[in-house]
């Protein structure tokens, strides 16, 4: 999709002037670097994860899950990605440990048309295993792997949003009935809390598929009037 640079650069400067009482966006991969990235486990990012000749960075061996090194509240989260053939991926948010396990809310990323039988709400941009999509008029178009596509997230005053290639997909809220009644359907229903934490990290997730992802752009919303 060679329109996909030039649709997020466009979109970065109406969000960043309509709203001057949010911060300036921060490249998380600058300079072609992992430096705000760590495994779960603390440790730097060693191998698996790889930045191509045109900074992007690219899932082409075991890397594990790699994590924020910071913790975002309210934010709102630019990216391109693509996904190999028969891929499966996606960037997590909100993440923190529960038990064991580092869990948080999923912008699922995979190759849909590989995967007729798995449920909607494990497609890409749902939130993975709550909600496949919110309004009932969208007609959702799979993603081609040979392609970059654009993502959004906007976490915000208890509104969670997904965006991919400019359709809202997702615009649920946190603190809803209709949210917990979705969490207690999905896998995650023995977690207490999950996805009603206030601040968690970001990760990228390896699910043994390669991904590539440029232009990850995040900015924080804490305290801000609400992003249309």
């Amino acid at each position: 999709m060679r329109t996909a640079g030039l649709f997020l650069t466009l979109c970065l400067i109406h969000v960043s002037s309509s709203n001057a009482m949010a911060q300036q966006y921060s490249n998380l991969l600058k300079d072609k670097s992992l430096s705000q990235w760590m495994l779960p486990n603390g440790e730097d990012v060693k191998s698996g994860w790889e930045f191509d000749a045109d900074g992007t960075l690219h899932l082409a061996g075991k890397g594990n899950n790699i994590i924020t090194k910071d913790e975002y509240q309210d934010f709102d989260l630019w990216f391109e990605y693509r996904i190999s053939e028969k891929g499966n991926s996606g960037i997590k948010y909100r993440v923190a440990k529960f038990g064991n396990s580092w869990l948080g809310c999923e912008y699922q990323i995979q190759d849909d048309s590989a995967f007729p039988k798995l449920p909607a709400k494990h497609y890409t941009a749902s939130l993975y295993d709550v909600f496949d999509k919110s309004s009932p008029i969208l007609e959702r178009r799979y993603v081609n792997p040979s392609e970059f596509s654009v993502g959004r997230i906007i976490v915000q005053n208890h509104r969670i949003r997904h965006w991919m290639n400019g359709n809202l997909i997702i615009d649920e809220r946190d603190d809803s009935p209709r949210f917990q009644d979705a969490i207690q359907k999905s896998k995650f229903r023995s977690e207490a809390g999950f996805g009603t934490n206030a601040s968690g990290r970001l990760m990228l997730t390896d699910h043994g598929s390669e991904v590539w992802y440029r232009n990850l752009y995040i900015r924080r919303l804490n305290n801000c009037a609400m992003i249309p």
